[in-house]
């Protein structure tokens, strides 16, 4: 019987090199962004605030990268899953830390969740930009 478990999770490296990027795509959309990252527990690993982002959006960023991680699900995916199912949709929103818009992505590599990116400060398309800029780094670049 295995008494133990191995579990990946993502470095400060990767972490730093992430929010690098999606820094990156923000001045690219012109915006101030909030960029949270975390591990595959939902533990805060790295976190940025650029110049000017919104106050309010600090928490907004960390609450989508720990909805990322906590479900392994982006966070816009979660509105299409509850719209049809009235108990839920009244009642899951009354989660906490739960968002159920865009701009959180779970971390993966080799298919093991090893953390999760939340970005908040722009529209709903900009903050998934600047997530998917991260995540592209990942999939293409990562150091290993």
């Amino acid at each position: 019987m295995n008494q133990y478990r191995i579990k990946k999770s993502i470095t400060s490296e990767l972490a730093a090199y992430m929010v690098e990027r999606s820094v990156r795509k923000a001045n690219e959309l012109g915006i101030q962004v909030n960029i949270a990252i975390v591990d595959e527990s939902g533990h805060l690993v790295h976190f940025s605030r650029m110049d000017g982002a919104p106050l309010l959006s600090i928490e907004i960023a960390i609450n989508k990268a720990y909805t990322g991680a906590a479900f392994g699900l982006p966070t816009h995916e979660w509105h299409p899953l509850i719209r049809e199912e009235p108990a839920l949709r009244e009642g899951i929103v009354h989660t906490p830390r739960l968002v159920t818009f865009g701009g959180g992505y779970p971390i993966t590599v080799e298919g093991d969740l090893i953390g999760a990116i939340g970005v908040s400060g722009g529209s709903t398309e900009q903050d998934m930009a600047c997530c998917l800029a991260a995540l592209e780094f990942v999939e293409t670049q990562a150091p290993a």
